[in-house]
């Protein structure tokens, strides 16, 4: 009698043993659910932590992603099984852990990072491209328009526009001959390969303080591992060259190595890509709102396998796939723009730093101003701390002047004063370019009637409405109403009795045109700039010298960089003062800082001027002085003192409901099982400066903790202890920025 191999037998039955136990599959669900649920593995399916599945909830199907399989023997309850898998790139393990973590950080329930990190897959994948081919078939009629056309086609696939203009004919010509049956449609899958950055291409050449920050960024990724730097350099002082050899370096660390890019404007991001491209010979992926859907798509399957190498985004590109991230880099780290202010709130500097730890990765945060909170872990030997102080080649800082508004006002009505329009004068007679700096959209803040003072709101929220004299219409920024401007007082019925109140860009513009009437002004906003297309030509335009007098918010104040701009006039340097923000100090420096650092970016000098009403302001002659590090001391000292940020830390609890008085109850409520901790001080309720929003009152309590305090800990055990009316809506913000 023969046998068979006994262990073999064994294994075989071991293993078909194993694959016959139950599995239990945890299935977070892209909602506003508190975790993840089990469902049951079907046999054969053979799940694995980050495959794409769709399960019931209720009556419902949903997709979900497997977060961990487990095994199910002993379980006491059925559960409702896996209806399949979706053939879609798996989450890798690192998105996985990145999402739970970002939940935790942000108080916040998971479904929510999930959502952003699916977002890719929620379009539609790019739709087949319309050719043209040639069938064989020869027209009745030939013409040697017609002869071009077909000589065009031979061997190729064109559209009909390509191939009209290919043959140098109209586009007539071509759908002639498809009625004729000489070209036929057809359909090809579009190109869904990314080029691929060349990393033969020579560097730019650097000076020796950039040299110096791209060895220790080179030596840092080639250790491997989670590292951090923050490369802190004046404005025009080479920091991009610096990062653009920093991604290069992290790139031929591997094949397959892939390196994120952050940046905090759409505006910026197009000139970005443009350094980019010079310098690898091929464009990266780009990921924000004004990418098209079908692409977004391409970008996020393309990330998913490894094919896009280098992307460009905005926050949310935290969430991609990644499968091989080696270095993140944060540009203009300190910008507020950073911070998600609805829906998922977070902070992307801080979450990139956390994805890159996540990841065994490198990060890079770089700026001319760092935050407080960069500087704070620089100075602790938390980061690398890497320096750049002159500005690249020939080029020298601004100077920097304080025009006092109490000592030279404008004319009334108008918002320029004589220094700057004299500055402007001298500028503009040396074919020089100047710009005007206001961070206020529109043509003016506030719209009131001089008959009865009513000032015009949105309805049902306290926010003003900002006239924009472009389009005729009063907008609320907030809330994104919009109503043509009425002849009328809506309040009183007075005629013509409706005055604008305060300088937006707009009328800002006007005033130039007016004085300077034969110079070409532009205004640079988010109503002007609207996507990706507008701000490449409009940075184009400028650049060219095609504009002479720029008008611009924040949206140009950082990243752009135009060699024939030698002025730079703030209009309301005191603006980002006013208000109850705790970083009102630190934002002005970094914003007006950024925006004189435009002015004399090449060879010729550059100069500020900065009109404000607080001269004597500490912010204000630390700007003058152009002395960072006593502005850095001083406010590092009130920091401490107070237990702020960087030295303690915040978060916001924001309540709001339709009925006052289920909020109050609310409210009241919650402030009554607030947590003992040591080390916490909560501040509230109190009505937030803007107490009625889209008609929902609106309350706020304000945590200020120890830094050794569990602050997400406290937050989350403070906020299951009061039962939440239907009614009543609460929103956790951890680290806000926000203070309305």
């Amino acid at each position: 009698m023969t046998f068979a191999a006994g262990p073999l037998d064994l294994g075989t039955v071991s293993r078909q043993k194993h694959r016959t136990m139950p599995r239990i599959a945890s299935v977070l669900l892209p909602m506003p659910l508190p975790e993840a649920f089990d469902y049951a593995e079907p046999e054969g399916l053979d799940l694995r932590p980050g495959d794409h599945v769709t399960v019931p909830l209720g009556p419902r199907v949903i997709r979900g992603v497997v977060m961990a399989v487990r095994d199910g023997s002993g379980g006491n309850r059925p559960l409702k099984p896996v209806l399949e898998r979706v053939d879609d790139p798996p989450l890798p393990p690192g998105v996985l852990t990145f999402v739970e973590w970002a939940a935790r950080y942000s108080v916040d329930l998971p479904g929510w990072p999930l959502a952003m990190a699916l977002r890719g897959l929620r379009h539609p994948p790019p739709k087949p491209d319309k050719v043209l081919v040639l069938t064989g078939s020869q027209p009745a009629r030939m013409t040697p328009a017609r002869l071009k056309v077909l000589a065009a086609a031979e061997g190729r696939k064109l559209s009909g526009a390509a191939l009209a203009s290919a043959a140098g004919v109209s586009a007539g010509v071509v759908k002639g001959l498809v009625d004729e049956g000489a070209l036929a449609v057809d359909f090809v899958e579009p190109e869904r390969g990314l080029p691929q950055p060349d990393l033969s291409l020579p560097p730019r050449d650097l000076n020796p303080g950039q040299a110096a920050c791209v060895e220790v960024l080179a030596e840092m990724l080639h250790a491997g591992g989670f590292q951090a730097a923050l490369l802190d350099g004046v404005t025009g002082s080479g920091k991009t060259e610096v990062y653009l050899e920093a991604v290069a370096a992290a790139l031929a660390e591997s094949p397959d190595s892939q390196v994120l890019v952050l940046l905090p404007e759409i505006a910026l991001t197009q000139a970005v890509l443009a350094r980019f491209e010079q310098r690898f010979g091929a464009l990266p992926a780009e990921w924000h709102s004004g990418v098209s859907p079908p692409r977004r798509r391409q970008v996020w399957e393309a990330v998913a396998s490894g094919d896009a190498r280098i992307v460009v985004g905005a926050r949310s590109a935290l969430f991609l796939p990644f499968k091989g991230l080696r270095l993140v880099v944060v540009d203009e780290e300190h910008d507020s723009s950073f911070k998600q202010e609805e829906g998922f709130i977070y902070q992307a500097r801080d979450l990139a730093v956390a994805r890159a730890k996540i990841e065994g990765a490198s990060v890079l945060l770089a700026s001319a101003t760092p935050s407080l909170e960069s500087l704070f872990n620089a100075q602790a030997g938390r980061y690398r701390w890497l320096r750049l102080s002159a500005r690249h080649g020939a080029a020298q800082l601004p100077d920097i002047d304080l025009v006092d508004m109490r000592q030279t006002p404008p004319e009334p009505g108008r918002w320029l004063s004589p220094p700057l329009i004299k500055a402007m004068a001298v500028t503009l007679q040396r074919g020089e370019q100047a710009m005007l700096f206001l961070n206020r959209r529109g043509y003016a803040p506030l719209v009131l009637c001089r008959a009865c003072g009513e000032k015009m709101k949105s309805p049902d929220t306290d926010s003003w409405l900002v006239e924009h004299r472009y389009t005729g219409r009063l907008v609320c920024h907030l809330t994104g109403f919009s109503m043509k401007k009425p002849e009328a007082c809506p309040h009183c019925g007075a005629k013509d009795s409706l005055v604008s109140i305060g300088p937006g860009v707009e009328r800002v513009e006007e005033e130039a045109r007016h004085i300077f009437p034969d110079a070409r002004v532009a205004v640079f906003s988010s109503d002007t700039v609207m996507d990706a297309e507008a701000a490449r030509t409009l940075v184009a335009s400028m650049a060219a010298g095609e504009i002479d007098i720029l008008v611009a918010t924040q949206a140009a104040a950082k990243g752009h960089n135009f060699p024939n701009l030698t002025l730079v006039g703030v209009v309301d340097a005191d603006l980002s003062l006013r208000g109850g923000d705790l970083r009102a100090g630190e934002r002005t420096f970094q914003l007006l800082a950024q925006a004189a650092g435009r002015a004399g970016r090449h060879e010729k000098p550059g100069r500020a001027l900065l009109q404000t009403y607080s001269p004597d302001h500490a912010v204000m002659q630390a700007l003058k002085a152009q002395d960072r590090d006593a502005f850095i001391e001083a406010e590092m000292g009130m920091r401490q003192d107070a237990g702020l940020p960087p030295f303690g830390r915040l978060a916001a609890v924001i309540a709001s409901g339709p009925d006052a008085a289920a909020l109050e109850s609310y409210v009241e409520a919650l402030a009554a099982v607030i947590p003992n901790a040591e080390g916490v001080e909560v501040f509230g309720p109190a009505d937030a400066p803007l107490s009625l929003v889209r008609g929902r009152r609106r309350k706020r309590f304000l945590v200020r903790a120890d830094r050794t305090v569990d602050l997400q800990g406290f937050m989350a055990a403070w906020r299951a202890r009061a039962k939440v009316p239907n009614s009543v809506r609460v929103v956790i913000d951890v680290d806000p920025y926000s203070f309305l």
